[in-house]
């Protein structure tokens, strides 16, 4: 067995940290204050537990599972966040309509179909602008409905995973509940921190011909990659997905030119950048421009 990987493990201690002085000392001394550094500590958290189904920081994936067990975001169930999360890692069905749980576009002949208020709200999804705005709403409504689809279908995997979010959210609520942060500002904070995700997870695939080309790297060293723990060497993530968060900066330099030929280029210097090209601009159509039509 190997040992466990301390960075992951202080950082996650000090997330947790965070979190229980931002919904008590904070939100007492300025509330303001409290929402941001829980939004802060939630999606910190969110990048851990993506961390923890992907090995991290222990060898024992029930360990792991036990490290992120508080539901600290409310939403979205760990388990289906593992199941689905691996099944996008199947990269030669990155951006797939159907298949690739985490994909943006549509079938070009769903879209067609949609009525123009919808198209019109998922233009607006499609800017960095609306992807922190609406986005969560969006993300999570096609999530949720998803979800209730395969429960009323019969899916024992799915109702099983709620049932566990469902006991993961408990101490979350009680915590809350007497702590000086009302419930309206740790939704509110909830909400914020699927924002600042949605930042990390706004082009990390595009529509290529080739598999490889489909995954970004933004080389960015600033605070953002910390929240994101590095995942914004997204390519890097892709083909070694057993490389813990700390060591992907470091295996990306070793060998800059070769990730960047595999993925053709798919590359910003930094978050910087792509606010300044798609803050109010779309990345691309809905619509996946490649998706093959009857």
């Amino acid at each position: 067995m190997r040992s466990p990987e301390w960075p992951t493990l202080a950082l996650l201690l000090a997330t947790y940290a965070l979190w229980a002085l931002a919904t008590t000392w904070a939100a007492a001394l300025w509330l303001p204050l409290g929402i941001l550094l829980a939004a802060l500590a939630i999606a910190q958290h969110s990048s851990l537990s993506h961390e923890a189904l992907h090995g991290h920081p222990f060898e024992n994936p029930r360990a792991n599972a036990a490290a992120v067990w508080p539901a600290l975001g409310l939403i979205v169930p760990y388990q289906r966040f593992r199941d689905t999360h691996l099944a996008h890692h199947r990269d030669a069905l990155l951006t797939d309509p159907y298949d690739d749980p985490e994909s943006n576009y549509l079938d070009p002949v769903v879209w067609e179909r949609l009525s123009r208020p919808v198209q019109a709200v998922l233009r607006f999804n499609n800017t960095l602008l609306g992807r922190v705005t609406i986005g969560p709403i969006v993300g999570m409504t096609v999530f949720l409905r998803a979800d209730w689809r395969a429960i009323r279908a019969g899916d024992a995997g799915v109702r099983r995973a709620w049932l566990w979010h469902v006991a993961a959210t408990v101490p979350v609520l009680a915590w809350v509940s007497v702590a000086p942060m009302p419930l309206w500002a740790y939704l509110v904070s909830a909400y914020g921190a699927m924002s600042l995700l949605k930042i990390r997870t706004f082009l990390e695939h595009r529509a290529h011909e080739r598999a490889s080309g489909r995954t970004v790297v933004v080389e960015d060293r600033g605070p953002l990659a910390l929240l994101f723990l590095n995942n914004n060497y997204h390519v890097v993530h892709h083909m070694h997905p057993k490389a813990p968060w700390y060591l992907l900066p470091q295996i990306y330099r070793r060998n800059r030119a070769h990730y960047l030929k595999r993925n053709d280029g798919y590359v910003y210097r930094s978050y910087a950048q792509v606010f300044r090209e798609y803050f109010l601009r779309a990345k691309d159509s809905v619509a996946h421009p490649l998706w093959p039509r009857p």
